[in-house]
């Protein structure tokens, strides 16, 4: 039943994939799959296979392929990728020997997957769990490594319908969870011996960004003598129907925009509701930036250093499918702004318990919060401290992980 569900999946992508440009940038990644395995995979060498959904798993998983690559440097990596998202950022990542997407889990694909590369143990990162992939890990003796993964109970593996799917949780040799509700999630399925709480590895990588921030000229000249730089990032339309009428209003501050979508059509769209001065990211020239209160970032990869330019964040997702990366900014010591679709992000609850963090359910609030940010700098310091604190004190996920795997990495 699982295989026809996955080739009915596979079926729905090409048929929309004329229409549709991520099913169409899906199909081609995954049909050049083999022939760059067939090409790269050198048959003496020894390869350790991450596997991330898109970018926010990549980014959790980095942290391990840094540590795997420096531990065991007798190790090559592989780095598989579902999501375009994921993939189209990060092909060209430097601290894996092979990237390249995972085709759908058909077994005629598992088959010829592993015919090409037999890694000698995997790591699926947070909540990656395709069955037949999993199951050829087992057949072939490969250590199968879950990590950062976080269940919940209306998760498939937990409800009544998801009892046989749920077999595939036997195929990991080792549950690396966020946290203790999981491990009892897990126990509820008879999985006891092979469960570590460890905690998020995002953590870590988050910690590792701001050590290694890259040194932006032109936003430091763009910040220079401001009072206070407001930095939306990961933004939608109604997270900037919310932002761009206060940042209008308000002269005495400046914005960043790194909206999620950077189409050509989307960034027309906040131009046409901004009223002051703005300028895109790579139009940018000294001259220029010295002229603009609104500077959009029309490019990747460079939001995560941005966050320590601000006074205050907004990470932007929680009116629509949930919020994107809250520790990325809160690793800078500043509050943090999200909307109300955040239940289900231990991070976000976490940081709203202790204060770091605010909740935005409309404009009036937003207007009232911010307006408190912008007027006392110290509540300012003393909830972006909160952040910085807790994010700190969450590190060692990654470090935890390798200390249980130590020795013999195929063992754990």
């Amino acid at each position: 039943m699982y295989s026809i569900v996955i080739y009915i999946s596979q079926l729905l992508v090409i048929l929309v994939s004329p229409f549709h440009k991520k099913a169409r940038t899906l199909l081609n990644g995954q049909r050049d799959t083999f022939r760059i395995l067939k090409q790269k995979v050198d048959k003496q060498a020894r390869y350790v296979w991450f596997h991330a959904a898109s970018l926010g798993e990549f980014e959790q998983g980095r942290p391990l392929m840094e540590r795997m690559r420096r531990l065991h440097p007798e190790y090559k990596i592989l780095l598989t990728f579902f999501s375009p998202s994921g993939y189209e950022v990060r092909k060209n990542y430097e601290g894996a020997d092979i990237v390249c997407y995972l085709p759908f889990d058909t077994p005629s694909n598992v088959f010829r997957f592993f015919h090409h590369v037999r890694p000698e143990m995997a790591f699926f990162i947070k909540y990656e769990f395709w069955a037949n992939y999993m199951w050829a890990c087992q057949h072939y003796h490969i250590p199968l490594y879950s990590v950062s993964s976080i269940f919940r109970p209306n998760k498939v593996f937990f409800r009544w319908y998801g009892r046989t799917y749920a077999r595939v949780l036997r195929y990991v040799t080792y549950f690396f969870v966020q946290d203790e509700q999981s491990r009892e999630l897990l126990a509820s399925r008879g999985i006891t011996e092979n469960v570590a709480i460890v905690g998020d590895t995002r953590f870590d990588r988050v910690i590792d960004i701001a050590r290694q921030a890259k040194e932006l000229p032109l936003v430091e000249q763009f910040c220079k003598g401001t009072p206070f730089v407001f930095v939306a990032g990961s933004s939608w339309s109604p997270d900037e129907d919310i932002i761009i009428p206060y940042f209008n209003s308000h002269p005495g501050m400046k914005l960043i925009l790194a909206p999620h979508v950077i189409d050509e059509p989307h960034l027309q769209q906040i131009e046409q509701k901004l009223h002051r001065p703005a300028l895109r990211y790579t139009e940018a020239t000294e001259n220029a930036i010295a002229q603009a209160d609104c500077l959009i970032i029309n490019c990747y990869g460079l939001l995560s250093s941005i966050y320590r330019y601000g006074h205050v964040a907004y990470v932007g997702g929680g009116f629509g499918v949930g919020i994107h990366n809250v520790p990325e900014a809160a690793v800078y010591g500043i509050p943090v702004l999200f909307g109300p679709n955040n239940k289900g992000f231990r991070e976000a609850q976490d940081l709203l318990r202790l204060g770091g963090c605010f909740e935005i359910t409309g404009q009036t609030l937003f207007n009232a919060i911010v307006d408190r940010m912008m007027n006392e700098s110290s509540l300012r310091e003393e909830r972006g401290a909160l952040c910085r604190e807790y994010i700190v004190s969450n590190a060692g996920a990654s470090d935890t992980i390798f200390r249980l795997i130590s020795g013999n990495p195929r063992e754990s």
